[in-house]
C-alpha cells in the first residue's frame, strides 16, 4: 500500500511499520516501561460518547480555528518529534512543509537534526519546543537564536527533567545517541528501501546528522554525545525559569507537559500564552494519567489562555472530543511520523488531510457545523448520562482567546 492510499491514521502506522527498521519503528510507536501512560491515552477517547444533533443546518462547515492571531485551517496541529530524520530524508524540512501545505501549526523539536534557521525558511510559521536547563548562560542565547530565526512562539517542555526507561527501545538496540547495535544494523540492512531512500542519501548528501538545537550552538553528531551535554540541569529546573524566560521571551510562551489544574493556575499567573496538555505521548512516566483526562480541569483553571491536547490522537472524532473537552486545538505526534515513514512529506500531508476530513464529516454527523460551537452539550461518558443531569462535573466549553493572547 502507498500512503495516499491509506484511509486511516491505523494505515498508515502499518505503511510504516513495514518501511521503518525495527528499532526507529519501535521508538516511533513505543513508551516508557510497561507502556501504561502510551494506552492510557488512547482508552481515554473511548470513556467519552457524542450526544448529536438532528435537524441542525450542516451544509456549511467551519473548522478553522485561531490561535496567537493565525487563522488556521483545522484544528490541528503537529507534536515536536525528535529526530524525524530517521523516519524520512530530512524530515524536520517534510513536516514543516507539509503543515504549511495543510495550513495547521508545526512545532518543531529542539532534538531535531536540521538547523532552525533552515526550517523556519521552508515554513515561517514554525514554531519551536525547548528542552532548558536551569542555567541562564544557555538559556539567554538560545532565546536570541530562536528569536533572531524569526520563530514567534517558544514552546518550552517541562516534563523531562531526566530520561525515562525505555525498554523497548533497549530490547531492539536502539538509543538517543544512536549507537550501531547489531540489532539496529540488521534491522536496516532487512528494510533496503529506508536504507537507500533516508539512511545512504542522508549520509551521502549530509555526513552524520548532528543534533543542531539543543542550544544556540551546534551539537554533536547523533551517534555520539551532544556537546555540552544538553541534558545537564534540566533536573534543577523549576517555575522560577520560567517565570524569567517570560520576562525576556518577546513571543508567545507555552509550557509542555502540564497535567495539574493547579500547575495550569500557576503558569497562568505567570503570564504564559497557552499550555499543551500532555503526558509526553506516554514516553515519560509511565502510569501517568492520560491528557485526555487531565484537559477539563487545566480547561477551566486557565480561562483566556490557548489549551492545547497532546497524545493519542488517532481520529477526527478524537480532536472534536478534545475540543468539547476544552481544548482548542489537539496536536499529532506519532500519525505524522507514522506518515513521514509511509511517503515523506506527502505521507505526512496525507494524514494530516485524513483527519481534517474525518473532522469534517463528523461535523455534520453531531450536528455542529463549526468547531467553535463545540461544548459539553455534545458529549457524555460512555456509561450515559445520569437521570436529570444537564452538565457533566468538571466539564466545560473552552473559553474563547481574548485578545490579550493574540498575536497582533
Amino acid at each position: 500500500m502507498r500512503a495516499d492510499q491509506a484511509l486511516s491514521i491505523a494505515d498508515l502506522q502499518a505503511v510504516a511499520r513495514r518501511r521503518l527498521p525495527p528499532g526507529i519503528y519501535g521508538y516511533v510507536h513505543g513508551g516508557s516501561e510497561d507502556q501504561s501512560s502510551l494506552r492510557a491515552n488512547r482508552a481515554a477517547f473511548a470513556r467519552w460518547r457524542f450526544l448529536p444533533r438532528p435537524l441542525v443546518d450542516v451544509s456549511a462547515r467551519d473548522q478553522s480555528v485561531q490561535l496567537f492571531g493565525v487563522r488556521y485551517a483545522a484544528p490541528i496541529g503537529i507534536s515536536p518529534m525528535g529526530v524525524a530524520g530517521l523516519c524520512g530524508y530530512e524530515g524536520d524540512i517534510a513536516m514543516a512543509q507539509a503543515a504549511r501545505q495543510a495550513q495547521v501549526p508545526y512545532v518543531l523539536s529542539a532534538a531535531s537534526t536540521t538547523p532552525l534557521e533552515r526550517v523556519v525558511q521552508a515554513n515561517p510559521d514554525t514554531w519551536y519546543q525547548a528542552y532548558l536547563p536551569a542555567r541562564p548562560e544557555v538559556i539567554q542565547p538560545l532565546l536570541e537564536r530562536v528569536s533572531n530565526a524569526g520563530v514567534r512562539v517558544l514552546v518550552v517542555t517541562v516534563d523531562v527533567p531526566i530520561a525515562s526507561t525505555r525498554e523497548n527501545e533497549l530490547r531492539n538496540g536502539f538509543s538517543i545517541p544512536l549507537r550501531l547495535s547489531p540489532k539496529l544494523v540488521w534491522g536496516g540492512l532487512i528494510r533496503p528501501r529506508w536504507m537507500a531512500a533516508t539512511f545512504a542519501r542522508t549520509l551521502w548528501r549530509q555526513g552524520i546528522p548532528r543534533f543542531e538545537n539543543f542550544t544556540a550552538q551546534r551539537g554533536g553528531r547523533i551517534i555520539t554525545a551532544a556537546k555540552g551535554d544538553h541534558r545537564a540541569g534540566r533536573a534543577s529546573m523549576t517555575w522560577a525559569e520560567i517565570a524569567w524566560i517570560r520576562e525576556r521571551w518577546q513571543g508567545k510562551l507555552l509550557v509542555k507537559g502540564v497535567l495539574r489544574a493547579a500547575d495550569a493556575g500557576r503558569a497562568r499567573g505567570i503570564g504564559v500564552d497557552g499550555l499543551f496538555v500532555s503526558n509526553h505521548g506516554g514516553r515519560q512516566l509511565d502510569g501517568a494519567v492520560a491528557s485526555l483526562d487531565a484537559l477539563p480541569a487545566i480547561a477551566a483553571a486557565a480561562p483566556g489562555l490557548a489549551i492545547l491536547l497532546d497524545g493519542g490522537v488517532r481520529r477526527g472524532t478524537d480532536v472534536l472530543k478534545a475540543l468539547a473537552l476544552g481544548a482548542h486545538a489537539a496536536f499529532i505526534g506519532r500519525p505524522a511520523m507514522y506518515g513521514l515513514a509511509a511517503g515523506g512529506q506527502e505521507g505526512v500531508h496525507h494524514a494530516l488531510r485524513l483527519l481534517s476530513r474525518e473532522i469534517d464529516v463528523d461535523l455534520a454527523l453531531l450536528g455542529c457545523p463549526a468547531v467553535a460551537g463545540l461544548n459539553h452539550e455534545f458529549i457524555c461518558p460512555a456509561a450515559g448520562l445520569a437521570p436529570g443531569a444537564s452538565r457533566w462535573e468538571g466539564v466545560s466549553a473552552p473559553e474563547p482567546l481574548t485578545e490579550e493572547f493574540s498575536v497582533s
